[in-house]
């Protein structure tokens, strides 16, 4: 099978050669720093991918924002009102045609079977975060809904263009939608809040990722259990990272959500534990793996506290079980 195949394949929960074997998550910084110190000569994402063995999965990250646009920050946000908006709107929602010749060769790639390609857009919580702060961000759900709409609807507008482009350019094999809106103890909103301010909006994307053919996957860190059945009721096929230390437990998941996607789930604090911590965390998940619709991965960047060696050791277990689970 091909990446293509063996992705959809498991995605559907049908039978495989073997699991994907990929990292959702870049390395962070930190982490490649202390490998280097190790001996390791490289730095390239796709050229980590291919000598840790890893699949090839090219992503690009929609920015709607342009790149002399300034970082929003906490003490300074971008936006507290409709005319701060209307001020940023030059340097939001930016053209894609600079990207496409790559978008060109990685379809070419994927059609012959070499790798993956995955966009993700950035989602209708977390792109008006972005803009406003973390604070007056969820008191604009009370305050300010006509500026969350604005955003969002220009939002929605700027992400049916791309994915209008991208269907005749590059249809990817699956779509995440950054968003971020759980932490440990669950949803940062409410489930009205989350029908009246995101909902419409995915409902005016996530109809073309299908069309395209691709898998669409929400990206959001901590405990997102109890938002699971909102999802699935936009058209949401799955989650991840499905992060272990705030208490999720996707077994359970499972159990209750028989159909959905779910990418990620390995403790990523246990792996500067060793081959022992590793391989019982893998048997954790083995019936997972075996049950389809479950691709195994860190559940978020790998720490720095993981040497070289020990992150060896993950990816050659990542390659016994995923040919484990396929038996």
């Amino acid at each position: 099978m091909d990446h293509v195949e063996r992705f959809r394949a498991v995605m559907a929960g049908q039978p495989v050669d073997r699991l994907p074997r990929i990292e959702w998550a870049l390395w962070w910084d930190k982490t490649i720093s202390r490998w280097q110190g190790e001996g390791l000569a490289l730095d390239d994402r796709y050229e980590l991918y291919r000598h840790f063995g890893l699949d090839v999965y090219w992503q690009h990250w929609f920015c709607p924002r342009t790149a002399d646009c300034p970082w929003s920050r906490e003490d300074r946000p971008l936006v507290a009102d409709h005319a701060d908006y209307e001020e940023m709107l030059p340097q939001l929602f930016p053209p894609i045609d600079e990207l496409e010749p790559t978008f060109a060769a990685w379809a070419d790639a994927q059609r012959r079977g070499e790798g993956l390609v995955w966009m993700t857009l950035e989602g209708f919580f977390w792109y008006p975060r972005w803009l406003m702060g973390i604070e007056p961000h969820l008191y604009a759900f009370y305050d300010q809904p006509e500026l969350m709409h604005r955003i969002n609807a220009d939002l929605a507008d700027w992400s049916v263009g791309v994915l209008q482009r991208l269907a005749d350019l590059c249809p990817p094999a699956f779509f995440t939608i950054g968003e971020d809106m759980s932490y440990n103890h669950g949803p940062m909103l409410s489930r009205a809040q989350f029908q009246e301010f995101i909902a419409p909006y995915y409902g005016r994307i996530i109809p073309l990722m299908h069309e395209m053919g691709a898998t669409v996957i929400v990206d959001t860190d901590g405990d997102v259990t109890a938002m699971i059945p909102w999802l699935q009721e936009t058209g949401v096929d799955g989650v991840l990272p499905l992060e272990r230390r705030a208490g999720v437990d996707a077994l359970a998941i499972r159990r209750e959500f028989p159909t959905l996607a779910m990418i990620g789930h390995f403790d990523k604090t246990v792996m500067c534990g060793g081959e022992a911590t590793m391989r019982a965390e893998f048997d954790r998940l083995l019936p997972l793996m075996r049950g389809g619709r479950f691709i195994p991965s860190v559940d978020h960047q790998t720490p720095p506290d993981v040497s070289l060696e020990q992150y060896r050791t993950y990816v050659r277990l990542l390659g016994e079980y995923t040919e484990l689970a396929s038996r």
